[in-house]
């Protein structure tokens, strides 16, 4: 029974009114969770349940995959990737044009899985089905281009004739977090199965709902079913499965475990992409519009409570404005609407787990103790949800404090004041990381220049990190231990094909010919190879 609704009738039971909707009790329909989970290669007879941070309530029990399992899923991958291979690229296009419907018309029914099992804000889970209509509208518009075939100029102009072939690498491994569950789930996969290879994907534990829903999607939109394989289980045992039998693991978590899935890519010489952690600033320079900067910094800190990759864990303000900012900044910060549910009036939901919530409550603490200031926040708010922590702003954090360097992922940021831009840029670039930045300026120019020197894959300019994240021309991904390779963009889809040269000669053979001796070959193609870059030939 296939998990559509096509009417997008609500797949709750419990208010969605602010007024109760933060202590409402959800449950999904049973029928509707059975067909999601159906869809889980899985033959162990073992289930893991899930509850939802909202209230802690069972959501769902999903089937947990085996060895057999992920085996069994690969095969049925591969049969079904040599047949899509063959696709054409209209075919493709229209699936993901089809899909990116799909996605707008049932995004009610997305966004309540995503708030079920994440808790963000409704506002904050928007940001998903919009990214994945997006995708799917990108690589279908730009697919046939980017992976035609490319003539290039050969050895001998006229007589040898270069081609350059894009050949899909077969089966990916898209292992995918949490904090993003149907975006991180579907986003690197498209891409791969618009360059004609399979997906064997295995979502968070957490979050395993959202992404079958946009396994279900797929197959409603016209992709095979078989093309897109889910197993289920702990990454011990499951994902290193995987990075055991696919053709090219695409990797979104945390830089200890990006390092193990490198070294596991490493040994079996396959590639991978990996988008890790980060710890990552923000610029706010003197001729900075101070609203328009503390509104940004707002979305930039506590989107999706701070569990975001790309989201700002360090602000550096300008002395000349900074007391102004502060007072602005967390002015906005005790502004915001905080509480668990479906509710639009949410600005800011629930961290997911305990664990989040101990590492920022920890983070916090150690800052104080050691002398920081406690500008806002820095509790627990379990009378909110069982994992909600407040949003917070520290002043005076110093090296000897945990957060000032170690990522927090949760809705944590510290202030800091700079002097000169040179010294802000210096302190910008300190750590290991280099994932994402923000700059806000009233001089678009002079912030381009200054976001060359930042060592950071995106940066954004007067804006948070949505507009490099949603601008799917460009290329998203980190520098340093924030990762390696690039989403989005020709790259992102290139990264799952291989580059295959074919040589056509004509007339002449690249040999002694015609009697020629090979001293009177080398002669003459010396001879050449100076006329040639007389002419002006690469």
């Amino acid at each position: 029974m296939p998990a559509s609704n096509p009417e997008n009738r609500p797949l709750v039971d419990g208010p969605r009114d602010p007024e109760h909707d933060a202590t409402a009790s959800y449950a999904l329909e049973p029928g509707y969770v059975s067909a999601l989970t159906d869809r889980v290669t899985a033959s162990s007879g073992q289930a893991a349940e899930v509850r939802s941070p909202i209230d802690g309530a069972p959501l769902a029990h999903i089937p947990q995959s085996s060895e057999e399992d992920v085996v069994d899923a690969f095969a049925r991958a591969r049969r079904a990737q040599e047949r899509w291979a063959r696709t054409s690229y209209a075919q493709r296009q229209t699936a993901l044009l089809r899909l990116h419907d799909l996605v707008l018309d049932r995004q009610d029914e997305i966004m309540d899985l995503i708030v079920l099992e994440s808790g963000k804000a409704r506002k904050h889970a928007f940001d998903e089905p919009l990214h994945i209509a997006l995708t799917a509208r990108y690589y279908g518009r730009t697919l046939a281009t980017y992976l035609a075939t490319e003539r290039k100029p050969g050895v001998l102009p006229g007589l040898t004739r270069i081609d350059v072939n894009h050949v899909p690498k077969g089966v990916v491994g898209v292992i995918s977090p949490w904090n993003y569950p149907f975006t991180m789930a579907l986003c690197d996969g498209l891409a791969a199965i618009a360059a004609g290879n399979a997906v064997v994907a295995k979502p968070d534990a957490q979050t395993m709902l959202s992404a079958l829903l946009g396994a279900q999607l797929l197959e409603e939109a016209g992709f095979p079913r078989d093309l897109w394989q889910v197993v289920a289980g702990p990454g011990s045992r499951v994902g290193t499965s995987i990075i055991e039998k696919a053709d090219y693991i695409c990797f979104t978590g945390s830089t200890a475990t990006g390092k193990l899935v490198a070294q596991g890519c490493a040994d079996r010489l396959i590639g991978c992409s990996l988008e890790l952690g980060g710890k990552n600033p923000m610029l706010v320079l003197a001729d900075a519009d101070i609203e328009r900067a503390a509104e940004g910094a707002v979305r930039a800190v506590y989107s999706n409570g701070g569990q975001l990759c790309v989201s700002i864990e360090r602000m550096y303000v300008a002395d000349a404005i900074y007391d102004r900012f502060v007072e602005r900044f967390v002015s906005r910060v005790q502004a915001l609407s905080l509480g668990a549910g479906l509710s639009w009036d949410i600005d800011m939901g629930t961290l997911i787990s305990q664990d989040q919530v101990d590492t920022a409550a920890a983070h916090v603490d150690d800052a104080v103790a050691k002398g920081a200031r406690l500008l806002t926040g820095g509790n627990a708010r379990p009378d909110l949800a069982p994992y909600f922590f407040e949003p917070t702003v520290l002043e005076g954090v110093t090296p000897d404090m945990t957060c000032f360097g170690n990522e927090t992922f949760g809705p944590v940021v510290s202030l800091y004041r700079f002097h000169d831009e040179a010294d802000a840029i210096s302190r910008a670039n300190e750590g290991q990381y280099g994932l994402n930045a923000s700059i806000y300026s009233r001089d678009g120019h002079r912030a381009r220049a200054i976001a060359r020197y930042i060592k950071a894959g995106t940066v954004n300019i007067n804006e948070a990190f949505g507009a490099t994240f949603a601008s799917l021309a460009a290329p998203m991904g980190g520098m340093r231990s924030s990762g390696m390779g690039r989403r989005q963009g020709p790259e992102g889809l290139l990264r799952y094909t291989e580059t295959q040269a074919v040589a056509t000669q004509r007339v002449m053979r690249l040999a002694p010919m015609l009697g020629m001796s090979d001293r009177a070959y080398a002669t003459s193609m010396t001879a050449g190879l100076r006329l040639l870059k007389k002419l002006g030939r690469a």
